[in-house]
């Protein structure tokens, strides 16, 4: 995310709906209020979009009232590296490249509010992370760490698991330290991991199909933010074609997932506008420490859990922090 301040020619809303402008932009543009802009792969939830606005309501802000946000989602990364743009024959003002890979045509020139998967040091985003140091700050929520954890309860949950299906997005950023860090978990428990890509929602549909010849025993589903905007969508997949799986985020679970353990992102989403909030008022990005996910949850949907015909053993349901019936 990235707060700036930009005047009335400055400000472009690009999911303004067909027909009109918004009426937010609008108000923003006659009263040159701080803009907030939002970039992702998928438009943010009701409960991250409150927890968001809790954290700025923390710092004095309120959207409508004295900050604006313009947001801008979509489903590929590629698109998403230049989300925000100045007016047609105006120089670029404030491009932003949330993925971490920036391109030189591409600026950062205001605050960035960052949350990402990966290592923002070994991105290059930040210098470290009690002191960014640069123009970028925010949350890191250790996702891609968590690897060995999710496959080591799919092997509980389904003992005699020995080959996991990886769907993973190879336009993703993160893919690589991805790859890498599943690779060396999976053999250090004797599991064989086999890989499906996927960047559209024809190519989810193509790999539940591929996984399903590959004769996987369990999946666990990659940590990247286009796989949650297309959460139904696997989960029922994973169900279909009767696959044990597991995700990184409670939203899976809620959406029929059978499994899932990661960090809780409300609180990320509050702390991104808790800081966001701070940037405006004038503090430096470089002096405001990278907030380390200190906060994890495991979820089990019973009722997934009893269509895919599983007995989920005691002890597990014992350590979950919530079980949906």
């Amino acid at each position: 995310m990235c707060a700036t301040e930009r005047g009335q020619d400055e400000l472009t809303n690009y999911n303004e709906p067909a027909g009109g402008v918004d009426p937010l932009a609008a108000r923003a543009q006659q009263g040159a209020l701080p803009v907030i802009g939002y970039l992702g792969t998928f438009a943010p939830t009701a409960t991250f979009l409150a927890a968001f606005r809790k954290g700025l309501a923390d710092s004095g802000y309120v959207e409508g009232r004295n900050v604006a946000i313009d947001y801008v989602t979509d489903g590929q990364y590629d698109r998403l590296r230049c989300g925000f743009r100045a007016p047609a024959g105006r120089a670029n003002r404030s491009r932003f490249d949330p993925t971490g890979t920036r391109r030189e045509s591409c600026h950062a020139r205001y605050p960035d509010r960052v949350q990402h998967p990966d290592d923002p040091v070994k991105l290059g985003l930040i210098a470290t992370l009690a002191r960014p140091g640069g123009n970028a700050t925010g949350m890191n929520f250790l996702l891609r760490d968590l690897g060995a954890k999710q496959l080591g309860l799919l092997q509980e949950l389904v003992p005699k698991t020995v080959r996991v299906g990886l769907l993973i997005n190879s336009r993703a950023p993160n893919f690589d330290g991805v790859m890498r860090d599943l690779q060396a978990a999976a053999s250090a428990i004797a599991v064989e991991l086999v890989t499906v890509g996927a960047s559209d929602s024809r190519e989810i549909d193509a790999a539940f199909v591929a996984l399903a010849g590959k004769r996987v025993d369990a999946l666990v589903v990659g940590t990247v933010s286009f796989f949650f905007g297309r959460r139904v969508q696997i989960t029922t997949l994973a169900t279909r074609h009767g696959l044990p799986s597991i995700y990184n985020a409670r939203d899976y679970a809620e959406a029929g997932g059978l499994m899932t353990y990661g960090t809780t992102l409300t609180e990320a989403f509050r702390q991104a506008g808790v800081y966001a909030g701070r940037i405006l008022k004038g503090e430096k990005p470089a002096d405001l420490p990278v907030v380390q996910s200190s906060k994890f949850e495991f979820i089990i949907n019973l009722a997934t859990a009893r269509a895919l015909g599983l007995d989920v053993p005691p002890t597990l349901l014992a350590r979950a922090d919530e079980v949906i019936e």
